[in-house]
């Protein structure tokens, strides 16, 4: 279950050393407006992507550059609205993965085809997941293994939230069932924020949700990050240990973000939406402002991001067929 993300870095790194696309280059006409769309509610984390980099796009790519929040079916709905959109840059589609990458082998219809009606333009950022636990867990479990091990033991307490169903968070949380040899119940919310409510009131063990999302309710010191999905720990956690460190080898993820247009693009406006892009993802308010969510902006190449669909893609076919999950189940 692993993505490397030192490749990742690594692949991205070695691109940008590659003779630079002159905006000079591209066409210089702006358009009038774009919309940058997002299929998740205002003041989450691809919301905040979204907003943050905006305003970057003007006056360079258009005139006006605006964020749409088209919201449902757990951003299937902004996908589809984007895939039916003229491929002329006005709408610009900024989606997490699990869209992309694992609800093809979880629903047996879908209303797009990621490979085929979208066209990747560029990373947006990437960011791990954390396993916190609340007030419901004993102040002894201090690790991710005694966390299995309690419950094993308080079988009734074997829970843990995610931002929803089919969701990289969720399969985490299955896996790491499995691991233990417990069956880990599952609680689907609409969203991390929710999650962490009921987290903070007891009603559930443990929410496994983006570190930034999570971060914002340490300080209340009513729950605990036992650990993170990174590779390597975390820089917006950095005392937390990995669940690699923890002995849990095969439950690294580092999660993404990207920007996509409709299937047939013309290659000319990918190019200098992505240079555009660059420069955004680049620019301190951007790394600061996403930071504060613990997302680490990251820009790629239009090819780099068609490799890592294609990738991810084919990797989380035996995993979702190794949990049994669909949404008919």
């Amino acid at each position: 279950m692993e993505i490397n993300r030192r490749r990742l870095l690594q692949a991205i790194s070695t691109a940008s050393m590659l003779p630079a696309v002159s905006r000079a280059a591209l066409p210089i006409q702006s358009l009038d407006i774009t919309t940058l769309v997002c299929g998740f509610a205002a003041g989450g984390t691809a919301d905040t992507m979204c907003r943050r980099v905006a305003p970057k796009l003007s006056p360079g790519f258009a005139k006006v550059a605006t964020t749409d929040n088209r919201t449902g079916a757990a951003g299937q709905i902004a996908i589809t609205y984007v895939k039916g959109r003229v491929p002329d840059g006005s709408g610009i589609l900024m989606s997490p993965t699990s869209m992309l990458t694992i609800y093809p082998h979880i629903y047996k219809r879908l209303p797009y085809e990621p490979l085929v009606d979208l066209t990747p333009v560029s990373l947006a950022c990437v960011f791990n997941y954390g396993f916190v636990v609340g007030p419901s867990v004993p102040l002894s479990v201090k690790s991710v293994p005694e966390f299995l091990a309690w419950a094993k033991a308080n079988p009734d307490d074997a829970n843990y939230g995610s931002p929803g169903a089919g969701t990289t968070a969720h399969f985490i949380g299955t896996l790491l069932g499995k691991s233990a040899g417990i069956e880990m119940r599952h609680i689907a919310y609409r969203g991390t924020q929710p999650a962490m409510l009921d987290l903070l009131g007891g009603n559930v063990s443990a929410v496994i949700g983006p570190v930034g999302d999570i971060n914002q309710h340490v300080p209340t010191g009513k729950v605990r990050i036992l650990g993170v999905s990174a590779e390597k720990r975390s820089r917006f956690a950095p005392g937390v240990p990995t669940l690699a460190e923890q002995g849990l080898k095969n439950l690294a993820h580092t999660e993404w973000f990207a920007f996509f247009l409709p299937a047939k693009a013309p290659a000319d406006l990918v190019e200098r939406l992505n240079a555009e892009l660059k420069v955004a993802l680049a620019s301190p308010e951007v790394i600061e402002g996403v930071g504060t969510f613990g997302l680490e902006a990251m820009s790629s190449t239009p090819a780099e991001l068609a490799a890592l669909l294609t990738r991810d893609r084919a990797k989380w076919g035996p995993i979702v067929t190794s949990v049994g999950f669909t949404t008919e189940s």
